[in-house]
């Protein structure tokens, strides 16, 4: 089973390659959604609530996301206590789906990561791939998908490992300033390489 470690800065198209990659046939494991399904977990939540506040939580006592992510993208030490806490336990849940997929004789998995690099996750996989995109792509992007204004857009930007620290651990890197023809062009090039050498 070869796993593909996808990863690049918020806006940067990392989503989109990964819908292309699961197109041509690879499983698509979604680190984001693993922990967002975590935020569920009664005692996470607890212990987010505990270490950020009661006001993180919404009426029905369930995780805002929104409302956790105001607290800990404009304060790094929040944001690294919110990692502390939720990261191994994403790193657990994926570990376990990959042993699922590899008893499944799954050929490709593509563990998409915003967080590959800063969680140390990149030793899961067997090639890195970092989609990049220029800042003001990036920033058009977040805008038109979330309606977050330009400063919160820069923050979350800005949060992130950097493209260049990225891609000091890339087998692969996938501009991303292009139209998406351009960009499912690549990801099918980056496919039948990857077939080829399976």
């Amino acid at each position: 089973m070869k796993i593909i470690g996808l990863t690049g800065g918020i806006g940067s198209g990392k989503s989109t390659v990964s819908w292309f990659l699961a197109e041509l046939g690879a499983v698509i494991i979604d680190a984001d959604k693993v922990g967002h399904d975590l935020l569920r977990n009664p005692e996470i939540r607890q212990e987010l609530a505990d270490a950020f506040g009661k006001h993180i939580l919404d009426s029905g006592g369930y995780i805002d996301r929104n409302k956790l992510g105001q607290v800990v993208f404009d304060n790094s030490r929040a944001l690294e206590q919110l990692n502390q806490i939720i990261h191994p336990r994403i790193g657990a849940v994926i570990q376990g789906m990959l042993a699922d997929y590899r008893q499944q004789g799954v050929a490709v998995v593509v563990l998409e990561a915003p967080l590959l690099v800063e969680t140390g996750s990149a030793s899961m996989a067997d090639e890195v791939w970092v989609t990049v995109a220029s800042e003001p792509a990036a920033l058009q992007r977040i805008k038109e998908r979330s309606g977050l204004s330009e400063a919160e857009s820069l923050a979350r930007i800005r949060s992130q490992a950097s493209a260049e620290e990225r891609a000091e651990l890339a087998d692969v890197i996938i501009n991303n300033d292009g139209n998406l023809d351009e960009l499912r062009g690549e990801v099918e090039r980056l496919w039948q390489r990857l077939k080829h050498s399976a």
